[in-house]
């Protein structure tokens, strides 16, 4: 009986130990990271992995996660340079880089971190004026993100962006900024308007330019291709002309040698002589000049022809 207590008794204590030891097996994920404190100290930080726990004595105080957060705080009022009240949301992109740091340096991280950025926010807008502060966001984020860094980098926190999402100034602001924002594109509006039209009109002056050029060139054209169309007809009736007297002048002179050549008597040159002198009077001429040798023939001429018109006329009577 004895023996059988012995045995139970040290089954249920190997149970208990196995118990034990599988209950304080601990399994880290990945991008985590657990803060171990022994005996209310810290021990250790347990990275990526198969850890095992000493029990009672062990005790993770923190599970720390090594992932980018994202916090976005509510809307901080801020008074600019000008004395103008507007509402500024930021947004806070961090990373956990030391667990212990984290667990141990501030009581509240996110806490501290929100009120951080809000002061900081004060400081920087503090120092703008309202245009500035609508068009400097880069420059408001840059410098938030800067104190943040320093301020949190005690406390195992890297602060990557900061980022400025909404500034919302008051309303009267709001009104005068939407009336000058209209005026604006108003103002523009007229001004592409204008230089639309200035540029249509320069177009349409220089088609009417190009149109009058293009008119005067093609009646230039047109005169001289005329021009030179009557200078070549002129050309041509010169040169037929020229033709025509070459050969008047040419069936002249071959008559002349003909004639030359016939060896003609003083009776047929006095008989030539005349029938150019009869057509040289032609009934137009009012005074002729002929010489002695010709007035001679012409006198036989009309003597011959009295004696013919005699003969006719007596032969007339005769038959009467």
């Amino acid at each position: 009986m004895g023996d059988f207590i012995s045995i139970l008794s040290i089954f249920l204590l190997i149970i208990i130990a196995i118990f034990l030891v599988v209950t304080n097996i601990r399994i880290v994920p990945q991008a985590r990271s657990y803060v171990v404190e022994r005996l209310g100290a810290y021990h250790a930080t347990w990275q990526v992995g198969l850890h095992i726990k000493i029990p009672l004595i062990d005790k993770i105080a923190r599970k720390v996660s090594l992932k980018e957060h994202v916090i976005d705080f509510p809307p901080q009022p801020v008074i600019t340079k000008d004395n103008v009240t507007m509402e500024i949301d930021t947004v806070i992109y961090f990373q956990i880089t030391d667990p212990k740091l984290y667990a141990y340096g501030v009581e509240n991280p996110m806490a501290a971190i929100e009120n951080l950025t809000a002061t900081t926010l004060r400081n920087i807008i503090g120092d703008l004026e309202l245009d500035e502060s609508l068009t400097s966001r880069e420059h408001i984020n840059t410098k938030i993100r800067i104190v943040l860094d320093e301020a949190t980098d005690p406390w195992g926190i890297k602060i990557n962006r900061v980022e400025v999402k909404n500034i919302v100034p008051p309303k009267d602001i709001q009104q005068a900024m939407e009336k000058q924002m209209r005026a604006e594109r108003e103002r523009r509006e007229a001004i592409l308007r204008a230089e639309g039209e200035k540029t249509s009109a320069i177009l349409i002056a220089e088609g009417n330019k190009q149109s009058v050029i293009l008119t005067a060139e093609a009646e230039k054209e047109s005169k001289i291709l005329e021009a030179e169309a009557n200078k070549e007809a002129q050309i041509r009736n010169a040169e037929g002309k020229a033709e025509a007297i070459l050969l008047v002048q040419k069936a002249t002179a071959d008559g002349i040698k003909m004639l030359v050549e016939s060896d003609p008597t003083k009776q047929v040159i006095a008989l030539k002589s005349l029938d150019a002198f009869t057509a040289a009077a032609d009934g137009k001429a009012t005074k002729i000049i002929i010489p002695s040798e010709i007035q001679g023939l012409a006198g036989l001429a009309s003597s011959l022809s009295e004696l013919i018109k005699e003969d006719k006329d007596d032969d007339k009577d005769k038959s009467l």
